[in-house]
């Protein structure tokens, strides 16, 4: 860029008929412009990402002199693939008439769309180039073509469909319930005041135990008072006769008791022995 053209507000934006009838004929026929603005540069060598830094001056259009490089000869198809991609013709060439003479053609233009990947498959992407050169049929000392690249605006038709599907995503965030995680207590992990964790006591556990215990006692008191049952309860089968108990006769006389005669005497002795003590205590 040279220093007459670094002023504010400048701004590089010709019509088809400027860039068919100045600049690409003047560089096909070796005429020199006083101003170089744009540059030489083989454009299948980079990937179209890759231009906008490689161009001389522009800001969403991007202007490059590029010489054909056919497949087969100079009758061949031009080779448009990248190291990423190829750019892929859309349509039929358009023909560029001369603003103050609508009946002459004053050249052609091709409009290509760059695909990443290889052929016949690949994704197409935004970038556009328009592709211009001279009528053939016309001798032409040099075979070089004049490509303008920029990136395709998006409709805003796109913009708001694009915009309702992002909403939709995020009500559908905020509406399906995410399962909770589950989290880790750590609060048994970092170091505390013992005076907020209060006394340890374990007065639950003592009564536990007992209860455990007295439990497993009432259980084997339960237990040998169900064998005790079970075996009292353990009969023979059939009528059982039981002999007929015989209660003696309480005699009230004493003395003919033979145990009472037996122990008389022992009595008799034991109260002539008491008798001095109780006069002595009257």
């Amino acid at each position: 860029m040279t220093p007459e053209l670094e002023l504010p507000g400048f701004r590089f934006h010709p019509t088809e008929d400027e860039l068919l009838n100045f600049y690409l004929r003047n560089i096909v026929f070796g005429k020199k412009s006083h101003f170089d603005i744009i540059g030489f540069l083989n454009i299948y060598h980079h990937d179209p990402w890759e231009l906008p830094g490689l161009s001389k001056i522009g800001e969403r259009e991007w202007y490059f002199f590029v010489p054909r490089d056919r497949k087969h000869g100079s009758g061949g198809r031009p080779n448009r693939t990248t190291e990423h991609g190829f750019w892929k013709a859309t349509g039929s060439d358009r023909k560029i008439v001369s603003l103050s003479d609508p009946k002459r053609v004053i050249g052609l233009r091709k409009t290509l769309v760059f695909y990443e990947g290889r052929a016949p498959k690949g994704h197409k992407t935004d970038w556009v180039m328009n592709e211009y050169r001279l009528p053939d049929g016309c001798p032409l000392p040099k075979d070089i073509v004049l490509c303008k690249i920029y990136r395709k605006a998006t409709s805003l038709k796109v913009l708001e469909q694009r915009a309702a599907m992002e909403e939709d995503q995020m009500k559908t965030s905020f509406t399906s319930p995410s399962p909770p995680s589950p989290t880790l207590d750590t609060s048994s992990f970092c170091g505390q005041p013992e005076e907020l964790l209060g006394p340890i006591s374990l007065p639950h556990v003592m009564l536990k135990q007992e209860e455990q215990e007295v439990s497993m006692v009432q259980g084997t008191y339960t237990e040998e008072k169900t064998v005790s049952t079970a075996t009292s309860l353990q009969l023979p089968q059939g009528k059982i006769n039981l002999p007929e108990l015989q209660v003696p006769k309480m005699n009230t006389d004493w003395s003919q008791d033979p145990i009472w005669s037996q122990l008389s005497p022992w009595l008799q002795n034991i109260a002539q022995n008491l008798t001095p003590y109780a006069s002595i205590l009257n």
